[in-house]
């Protein structure tokens, strides 16, 4: 639709501008009585040598387009009231059309590799984890929809001196019987234990150090624990990724490219990128610390894996981006990473991009596994399940299939009350937000969908007719949002952003629930099945939406 218009503007202006360019320069309007869309001609003008008005006003009168009603010139923008009758035919005749592929880019566009949740082996899954898992989920649904194949990598973080900690403490500490039963929990215990102990004790550091060395030299014991260790993280992540209903294609983490990282060494080495200091060797970068390759005793650090990392994944996949779905207190590392494999003289450095997001924080602090101090994701969305349930059995009791609608909302609740937040933002940790079904809730749009589901259940009704005229005006704002979906899906793509398709989300279901209380559907009239064609778009546009925030949305609540 906005190809048609800025067709049309293109044409007004004499092709001064691709069709592209203008479409990238449309906005979208703050004041409905400034139009539905506007086109700022400031970039025209810079062009021409022309003032923005006067350019205005010239695409005013040679603009022809039977989208379009009435054209306004304010303040060097062009602003565009839509034919509302044509533009409501056209959105609810493409949805009716097109379903759930409403939005979608049916062009392949080739491989993005998307490395993101990437929890450490040993410790438990916690909410801090959660941010990177779901925010990286949302963003490859979001990539696939745009026409890409999206390769989910699961970056776990299995090596590093942490295994030289772990092991120590499993020496002193550790009973086989003990960590058998419960995996996860007694090697936080031990984990821990190590760390209080090497605050009054400094020479366990020095042993963690020794014993991580042995571990990168093939040392069987120490290999055969630290394979124990992943084996039994593993496991239990798995059955996390399987509430959260979340896959991957990879789970090759750091230790996958120890054998990868000598070839990596070696060509820094001969680039005459290599700088010893302090006995370490580093790659110096503009107005930037040193990118620290490898230590003092030749132990390998994060950045010489992500090196093998990066260069394996380019050789394996050939994407056309790689984003790094990592928080923001990995900022530095990454523009390191980004900048030595720039210096290394591969272009492809531009098509790596870091994804930050903001901390998960409990009472204003940061999550410590150190310290202990930790929420436990599972337990987090079993209670949620467990609210779903209380609130179902208190409203529905007759509900089928409880147990499956508990599991949809409860785990819908906690991916939502992440993904509707700026990425960048810190959010505050509260078990009573999240299990708060009411006001901006991934529930309450479940419940809007559910609604509108049963609604059409009772309609019965096989084929729809669409007509503005049937609708009223109070459904525009509402076809306005649902002809916005394919822009918002493109500029959270674009953005790297989830939460715009949250916050879209939201922005739908409260518009149509206006409209709703204000308008009867199922009145038996020669209308009826316009209001219907009407609810059924609404619809599958909101199981869309929450389908690429990873979230299921139940037919009956």
């Amino acid at each position: 639709m906005n190809t048609q218009i800025a067709k049309s503007i293109a044409v007004a202006v004499n092709n001064e501008l691709s069709v592209n360019d203008i479409q990238n320069l449309l906005e979208k309007p703050k004041n409905l009585d400034l139009g539905d869309l506007a086109f700022p001609c400031f970039t025209l003008a810079k062009k021409l040598r022309k003032s923005p008005n006067s350019i205005a006003s010239d695409i005013k009168n040679n603009l022809s387009c039977d989208l379009i009603l009435e054209v306004q010139v304010v303040g060097g923008y062009v602003n565009l009231f839509y034919h509302q009758p044509t533009i409501t035919h056209q959105v609810l005749s493409q949805i009716v059309k097109e379903k759930n592929l409403y939005g979608t880019q049916q062009e392949s566009k080739g491989n993005v590799v998307l490395d993101f949740s990437s929890p450490n082996i040993a410790k438990p899954f916690s909410m801090g984890h959660l941010r990177s898992t779901v925010i990286g989920n949302a963003l490859a649904n979001i990539t696939k929809k745009n026409g890409y194949q999206a390769i989910r990598i699961n970056h776990l973080g299995d090596w590093g001196t942490q295994f030289g900690k772990l092991i120590v403490a499993y020496r002193k500490w550790g009973d086989q019987k003990t960590i058998e039963a419960a995996p996860i929990e007694e090697l936080l215990k031990i984990y821990v234990k190590f760390h209080e102990e090497a605050e009054l004790d400094d020479t366990l550091n020095e042993q963690a150090r020794t014993a991580f060395k042995a571990l990168e030299e093939g040392d069987e014991e120490a290999l055969a624990l630290w394979q124990w260790f992943r084996d039994a993280s593993l496991e239990e992540f798995k059955s996390i990724y399987q509430l959260l209903g979340i896959n991957f294609d990879s789970f090759a983490g750091e230790a996958y490219y120890n054998d990868k990282m000598p070839a990596i060494v070696k060509e820094l080495e001969e680039k005459g990128l290599l700088v010893q200091s302090d006995g370490a060797y580093v790659v110096e970068i503009a107005n930037m610390p040193p990118c620290l390759i490898t230590k003092t005793d030749g132990a390998t650090l994060y950045a010489t894996r992500d090196l093998a990392a990066a260069f394996y994944r380019k050789q394996q996949y050939d994407p056309e981006k790689i984003f790094y779905v990592v928080g923001s207190e990995q900022s530095l590392h990454f523009k390191q990473l980004f900048k030595v494999i720039e210096k290394m003289g591969y272009d492809w450095a531009k098509d790596l991009q870091h994804v930050p997001f903001g901390m998960i924080l409990k009472e204003g602090k940061k999550m410590s596994t150190r310290k202990g101090k930790i929420v436990l994701l599972a337990d987090v969305l079993k209670e949620a399940i467990a609210t779903a349930k209380r609130n179902i059995e208190e409203k529905n009791p007759n509900l089928e299939d409880k147990e499956n609608v508990a599991y949809q909302v409860g785990v819908g609740a906690v991916i939502f009350n992440d993904l509707k937040n700026d990425r960048l933002h810190d959010i505050e940790f509260s078990i009573e937000h999240m299990m708060n079904f009411e006001g901006e809730t991934g529930p309450y749009i479940q419940y809007t969908y559910a609604r509108i589901s049963s609604l059409l259940e009772k309609a019965n009704e096989n084929s729809y007719e669409v007509s503005f005229e049937a609708l009223g005006e109070q459904a525009w704002p509402v076809i306005l949002l649902l002809e916005q979906f394919p822009k918002i899906i493109s500029n959270a793509f674009e953005q790297a952003d989830p939460s715009q398709i949250a916050k879209y989300a939201l922005q739908l279901a409260r518009q149509f629930n206006k409209y709703y209380a204000q308008n009867k559907v199922l009145v038996e009239d020669s209308q009826r099945t316009s209001r219907l064609a009407f609810c059924h778009c609404v619809a599958v546009v909101l199981k869309e939406s929450l389908a690429l925030l990873g979230i299921a949305a139940p037919k009956k609540m």
